[in-house]
């Protein structure tokens, strides 16, 4: 386990595994959830990958400042991560919130990204989900994270997925959501407080992106996973079949070979930096 610093001191927490030999992965999970979010991958990509795990501010080991939160400094924080390990450039894998994290990360310090990969996450938001994200944190203040992980479980794994998990949702729920209710809802402020017009300098980018979306997401579903790649110049897009918004549990194996293919063929001067 490991740590760095924020520039406003707040401290960052973040775990580095895998193969030593292997070109760098930064991990950035979603709203609530710290990087056990990964577990299912932690193995597979690690085979190939130097894993950089980060707890986002609010979560795991990391601090848990007062809110509201903001995504841009969550991605200096995720840059900070990199500073620490001296890591000059590396791979990027954000999911949800975490995706949009990395998506700024690549827009504001686009030397510092080799790669994107950006799984069940958006790059604008719908007034539904603005709704909804808003009535969860309502709900954390009100009767706590139990109550909010009852709920939106639901909407991130889907009825039919948690009849055919495996794991009984006692285990289930702390790789999803893992947060208390201030740092959830300093998150959730964090995600409505992120302007759109954030999403006109994708266009900009020069970095390879693989954005993943299930047919089953129906929190971030196809549209806006269609909309980050016609914004992304070159972008590749991976449907999983059956996949939900929790991709990364319900279908690891798939998602995990999709990532690794994707990575395999991200090559040149930008991966041979650092």
């Amino acid at each position: 386990m490991a740590f760095t610093w924020a520039s406003d001191g707040t401290r960052i927490h973040y775990e580095v595994a895998g193969s030593w030999r292997g070109e760098p992965l930064l991990l950035i999970q979603g709203l609530g959830a710290d990087r056990r979010g990964w577990t299912f991958q932690r193995l597979a990509l690690g085979r190939r990958h130097r894993l950089y795990l980060v707890d986002n501010r609010g979560v795991g080991g990391s601090g848990k400042p007062p809110g509201p939160y903001d995504l841009e400094v969550m991605a200096a924080d995720a840059r900070a991560v990199l500073d620490a390990e001296g890591v000059a450039s590396a791979h990027v894998m954000g999911a949800s919130m975490g995706g949009v994290i990395a998506q700024l990360l690549a827009v504001r310090s686009p030397e510092r990204v080799r790669s994107l990969v950006l799984a069940c996450t958006a790059c604008s938001h719908q007034q539904w989900r603005r709704d909804l994200l808003a009535s969860w944190a309502r709900l954390a203040e009100e009767r706590g994270m139990g109550a909010v992980s009852a709920k939106a479980l639901r909407w991130l794994i889907g009825p039919r997925h948690r009849r055919r998990f495996g794991l009984p949702l006692s285990v289930l729920a702390p790789l999803v959501l893992d947060a208390s209710p201030a740092a959830f809802t300093s998150q959730v402020a964090a995600i409505l407080g992120q302007p759109d017009e954030s999403a006109g300098a994708l266009a900009a980018l020069d970095v390879p992106t693989l954005v993943i979306v299930g047919t089953q997401d129906v929190l971030t579903p196809m549209a806006d996973a269609e909309e980050l790649v016609d914004r992304i110049p070159g972008a590749q897009l991976v449907v999983l079949s059956g996949a939900s918004h929790g991709l990364m549990l319900d279908r690891a194996g798939e998602f995990n070979a999709a990532v690794l293919e994707f990575l395999s063929t991200v090559r040149g001067p930008r991966a041979a930096a650092g």
